[in-house]
């Protein structure tokens, strides 16, 4: 009897864990139609259109409060390097104006400084 209450124990517990992990999950899908990286406990998604590249950053679906943050993007395409330092828009958005749009394979590196929280790296690979 004992066991069999232990393994139901144990057993509950598994499941309590479970639905508590997939409703603190992130959603990863791009809501501006960009690439989505997770890191820090955020998402980061970058979209990058010929006139203009941003950067959403979101905390559980919802944008963040962007003032005070900044925010500077490296690109190495090839043996190319450029370097953009992106303000705060609406909406849980960093922007900068560019004059193409970013080519696949091009490798992106934004540091990203939110008020209240650590300096957050996030690394991209144009599809």
């Amino acid at each position: 009897m004992k066991v069999l209450i232990s393994v139901l124990a144990i057993a509950l517990s598994g499941a309590t864990f479970a639905a508590e992990k997939s409703s603190h999950a992130h959603n990863d899908k791009p809501f501006h139609g960009g690439q989505v990286v997770e890191v820090n406990d955020m998402d980061f998604e970058l979209v990058s259109t010929a006139g203009s590249i941003a950067l959403y950053v979101r905390d559980h679906g919802k944008p963040v409060n962007l003032q005070g943050t900044t925010a500077k993007l490296t690109m190495l395409s090839g043996a190319e390097k450029s370097e953009l330092t992106l303000t705060a828009g609406a909406d849980g958005k960093l922007q900068a104006v560019q004059t193409k749009k970013l080519a696949a394979g091009t490798k992106v590196v934004a540091v990203v400084s939110v008020p209240g929280r650590k300096v957050t790296n996030v690394r991209f690979v144009v599809k």
